[in-house]
């Protein structure tokens, strides 16, 4: 459905793999690449971006020991992470309480869920078996924008189901 566009996610599979396996890669990107504004959609780190899907998928307060238990880190670091998330208006923190997704939280939330589903179902057509698909699309999703989710939606024709589940769609996606 996409073979030209094969090569582009070859790319950006080995890119990101690079990234992540070197340290002085990631901490050279161009800060725009790192921490962009929302409007690119890839504004926040791949931890963060985890973080924010595993408490949306929990629907209600979260106990930061549940998350640190989840990804395997300390309460300690997590609790930064949540703090850092508050600050940026994505979250609400109440401390010793838990943590749940603030109404932009919650709007983040639903396009980094609709982000990842669109790129593991555009996976599957490159032949990747929806277990592969869902790692890969993990693996490089925080690299890719807003826009270029919304012209893979169209292109695809606003699908309705993804390997991981329903995907919903929004104005810019629509076109509206």
């Amino acid at each position: 459905m996409f073979p030209e566009s094969i090569h582009f996610f070859r790319y950006l599979q080995k890119r990101t793999e690079d990234v992540w396996s070197d340290s002085k890669l990631f901490f050279n990107l161009p800060i725009n690449i790192v921490c962009m504004s929302m409007d690119a959609g890839f504004e926040l780190s791949p931890k963060k971006v985890e973080y924010i899907k595993f408490i949306n998928g929990k629907n209600g307060s979260v106990k930061t020991n549940s998350i640190a238990a989840e990804f395997g880190v300390d309460p300690s670091t997590i609790t930064k992470t949540i703090v850092e998330l508050a600050d940026e208006g994505l979250l609400i923190y109440v401390p010793y309480h838990g943590v749940s997704l603030s109404a932009k939280g919650k709007i983040t939330a639903q396009f980094l869920v609709k982000r990842h589903r669109i790129l593991a179902l555009a996976l599957t057509h490159f032949g990747l078996s929806h277990e592969q698909a869902c790692l890969e699309a993990s693996r490089f999703e925080s690299f890719v924008s807003k826009n270029a989710i919304d012209q893979m939606c169209r292109a695809m024709g606003h699908p309705k189901k993804g390997v991981c589940g329903n995907i919903t769609h929004d104005g810019s996606c629509l076109g509206i």
